[in-house]
């Protein structure tokens, strides 16, 4: 069975292989896509409407329990070129 998570832009639970880890690198989110990288992480969809959910409700700054600004527009950027 797989592990469950939730993601931060439309607060759905599903299946942690369904979902993109991204995580805090020095102020900027970043996609973690083997899941591997260091720190806490949070969920999303890979699909533009979670993405831009997430950054409207500043749901990553909560899940990755950032307290100062965080950068969104390079991973904004990356992941709408991307698809």
């Amino acid at each position: 069975m797989d592990p469950v998570r939730t993601c931060v832009g439309c607060r759905a639970r599903v299946s942690r292989s369904s979902l993109l880890r991204v995580v805090d690198r020095g102020g900027v989110l970043v996609a973690d896509e083997k899941a591997v990288l260091p720190g806490r992480g949070a969920w999303v969809h890979d699909t533009d409407a979670c993405v831009d959910a997430a950054i409207r409700r500043r749901a990553f700054g909560r899940a990755l329990r950032v307290s100062g600004p965080l950068d969104t527009q390079t991973f904004q950027n990356t992941h709408q070129r991307n698809g």
